[in-house]
């Protein structure tokens, strides 16, 4: 066996770094060329709109209660007085918070009070989007979480 020298030692370190330099740039390389990191080109706009929608939003004094039972997810929107609110148009959709291999849109059934839909859910945290729109055609938005015990 040949002693290991200072030159094979210089030899494996760089090699080494050769290694791990070229793994780095080539995840760097997909990593860029899959998502480029803009959400929005203009931040300040966005917080603008925002804004705008957050008080037209508020203006219509709205809120949302949902409940998870016997594999079903109902829904009732309020105004400020206590009273049902139908909105013109509804969409909800459901799905967990780390993957989107569980999402899906429910279609949900107007049920007088209420809205009314099948959702089937496996125990854990869900993370349900609501987006409507009222019959002035102000939109309004919200996120619940919503944790799903066993058996419910």
């Amino acid at each position: 066996m040949k002693p290991l020298t200072g030159r094979k030692v210089l030899v494996i370190g760089l090699i080494a770094f050769a290694v791990v330099t070229a793994a780095n740039l080539v995840l760097a390389y997909h990593a860029n060329r899959t998502f480029s990191g803009l959400v929005i080109s203009n931040s300040y706009i966005a917080s603008q709109e925002f804004n705008a929608r957050t008080r037209a939003q508020e203006a219509l004094g709205w809120t949302a209660s949902l409940a998870h039972a016997d594999d079903r997810l109902d829904l009732e929107f309020r105004n400020k007085a206590g009273q049902p609110v139908r909105p013109a148009a509804l969409a909800v959709s459901i799905g967990r918070a780390t993957t989107t291999e569980d999402d899906r849109v429910l279609d949900l059934a107007h049920t007088g009070a209420g809205y009314s839909a099948p959702a089937a859910l496996a125990p854990g945290l869900w993370i349900v989007t609501i987006e409507a729109t009222a019959t002035d055609g102000t939109p309004w938005a919200q996120r619940h979480s919503l944790h799903v015990k066993r058996g419910s």
